[in-house]
């Protein structure tokens, strides 16, 4: 498919947009939001129907980063069917399964059909009419969006039984809504045109299945193929996007030349298929770990180019339009997936606490069910143009409404593993270091003399350490847990090193981001294999194996600055400092009046280096490296605290 000059300049103009959703959803975590739901305000306000950045004509030429983009989300979504440790939690998600399914579109479809003569484009309806509008509208109503799940998953660190179950959940379901759907349309054809049910459409539906099914399995193969070759990261990421999107295409052409050549759409679901393909090598190839690698490279970037582009394509006039009806077949939605939460988690003997909030992962939607109601609007001319402009308002609301809810339901199911708020700063710079040996007692001295309080925490007896005593707090601990945190003072600390073996330090590194909050975590590693581990926690990690080589080409390239780095100058250092004192906020660094033997290195801003000169304006929470003698240092630092 040729890109035009035009779609690159729309493309280009949603880039721009992508970006500045990226940075400006991270606001709405101040208020305890989804990051998605930044993002989707973000495409919300810069669409077509607010401030018009990007025109209707431009988001239908884009429209492939949507294809792309879901693709990649049903890979996700499929690598996350781990059977072997699903297997627990098999009986809970298959009957939350049925509950969502079964008992919500049975409530949605009856409450839609008695509801007729309030709609007014159901109102003058026959009742065999009316029954197709029901099924239609319940099987668009379970429909689910396993990409914002992953995605609130992923943000907060989510993991549990309740977690673990609305993921399992949400993805068979999808699966089972595909096939639901294609049933159901072709029984609301046969009620529409009054002809009796043939036996061909069940025929034709159970052959569009076989094939997605046998082209999931081959997508699979091709796949575990592209992750065994000896290739770049990168590399093997865009030829599985690539592949994907090819999915999608043909997909789409098929459907139209079936369309004309027989009167008849053969449809092949292109996220089944994707699914179906993931789902094949997380389960039986050895390449599980290269395709969470990718999907956990390419999640962010994708994710953010997903719920932008869905904010940007939503149609707020037809919100507006139909927001009454829109908004009862909200709340019917709502109650009949709270009804199908209850009955599932029960049948499951879930406990009481999942009875009451198991509907709160599901009620979010995106791509399915806009695609499916896509699908009805063209399937039925008479009514369904109508149908589906009320089901993507219900979906517009649900977008909205949703991730919020599923992030609530995490923190009250206690399986947030988000990072904690940073303590405020309480003017004393604290650093807690775990481990006893020499290099740890070398560190604590260095440390001391630079003005800092130190504490030293070890698993050895009284006996190995009694001679430091007097000079370094040592404490004696035996468990690593959070009552060993709160002993320490933890949340007062600014920095922890922690050089203990690589399981302790990962227990540590994840009680004090979850529970603490500490900006800087430094951990001296062991085995390489923990690495990545270590850097999804935001831990700066020392390799001892690679430091030593690093220092030494420094020295050799850069001898001045290293000697400084290392504090052989004499009288000379080098000190981070971070502007609390709202005074300086906005201050040009040329106005800072510092003292005449002090430089500034170095601006870092949200943890991005700045190029700095004498007009960068200092912000509050900046960190600035100072370098100078160290009586200067001591004296800018207090007054930069404030």
């Amino acid at each position: 498919m040729p890109i035009s000059l035009t779609t690159l300049g729309y493309l280009g103009a949603f880039v721009l947009i992508a970006v500045a959703a990226r940075q400006l959803s991270r606001l709405v975590l101040k208020v305890n939001l989804p990051l998605i739901t930044g993002m989707l305000i973000t495409g919300i306000l810069a669409g077509p129907f607010l401030f018009k950045m990007i025109s209707p004509d431009g988001v239908e030429k884009i429209r492939f980063v949507e294809d792309i983009s879901l693709a990649f989300i049903a890979f996700a979504a499929g690598s996350e069917l781990y059977l072997k440790e699903l297997t627990r939690r098999l009986r809970s998600i298959a009957w939350n399964t049925f509950g969502q399914l079964v008992v919500t579109f049975l409530i949605s479809s009856v409450a839609i059909y008695f509801l007729a003569d309030f709609l007014p484009f159901m109102s003058e309806l026959p009742n065999a009419t009316r029954a197709a509008v029901a099924i239609m509208g319940a099987t668009i109503f379970v429909a689910r969006s396993p990409s914002s799940a992953i995605a609130v998953i992923n943000e907060m660190r989510a993991k549990g039984a309740f977690t673990s179950t609305a993921l399992g959940v949400t993805v068979v379901k999808d699966v089972l809504v595909i096939i639901l759907f294609a049933i159901c349309i072709s029984v609301s054809q046969t009620l529409v045109s009054g002809k009796d049910f043939e036996a061909s459409f069940m025929g034709l539906l159970l052959v569009e299945l076989v094939v997605s099914f046998g082209l999931g399995l081959l997508l699979g193969k091709t796949m575990a193929f592209i992750l065994s070759r000896k290739l770049h990261e990168r590399a093997k990421s865009v030829i599985l996007l690539l592949l994907g999107w090819g999915i999608f295409i043909g997909s789409h052409y098929l459907e139209g030349w079936s369309t004309a050549m027989y009167g008849h759409a053969f449809h092949m679901e292109p996220l089944l298929i994707c699914i179906l393909g993931s789902f094949y090598v997380t389960n039986y190839t050895r390449y599980r770990p290269d395709l969470h690698r990718v999907v956990e490279e390419l999640g962010p970037l994708i994710y953010t180019a997903f719920f932008t582009f869905i904010g940007i394509s939503l149609s707020l006039e037809i919100l507006l339009q139909v927001y009454a009806v829109a908004l009862v077949f909200f709340l019917i939605r709502l109650v009949g997936m709270a009804a199908g939460a209850y009955v599932g988690a029960s049948l499951a003997g879930d406990p009481p606490l999942y009875r009451k909030i198991g509907f709160m992962p599901y009620v979010t939607q995106a791509g399915v069910g806009l695609g499916l109601a896509a699908d009805i609007a063209s399937s039925f001319p008479g009514w369904g143009p109508q149908l589906a402009t009320i089901l993507i308002s219900v979906i517009v609301l649900n977008q909205i409404v949703g991730p919020p809810l599923f992030k609530w339901s995490i923190r009250k199911a206690g399986e947030d593993h988000s990072r904690a708020a940073v303590p405020e700063f309480d003017g004393i710079r604290d650093a807690i270091i775990f481990g006893l040996e020499d290099q740890s007692i070398a560190l604590a001295r260095s440390l001391m003399q630079h003005g800092w309080e130190v504490k030293l925490a070890t698993r050895k007896p009284e006996a190995d350490w009694a001679g430091y005593a007097e000079e370094i707090q040592i404490v004696q601990f035996d468990e690593i847990n959070l009552d060993l945190l709160e002993r320490l003072e933890a949340r007062k600390s600014e920095a922890m090193v922690m050089m203990l073996s690589d399981r302790e330090n990962y227990r540590l590194s994840e009680l004090v981001y979850e529970q603490i909050g500490t900006r800087d975590i430094i951990v001296r590693l062991n085995d390489r294999s923990w690495f990545d581990r270590f850097t999804k926690l935001d831990v700066r990690v020392v390799d001892p194996s690679t430091a030593l080589v690093s220092l030494m080409d420094h020295v050799v390239r850069s001898p001045q600055a290293t000697a400084m780095l290392l504090g052989q100058e004499v009288d000379q250092d080098t000190m981070d400092v971070e502007v609390l004192n709202p005074d300086l906020h906005g201050v040009y660094l040329r106005d800072l009046r510092l003292p005449a033997d002090v430089l500034v290195l170095s601006v870092s801003r949200g943890g991005h280096s700045l190029i700095s000169h004498g007009y960068t304006r200092l912000r509050r929470g900046d960190v600035v490296t100072l370098l100078g003698s160290f009586e200067s240092l001591q004296r800018v630092s207090l007054r930069f605290d404030g």
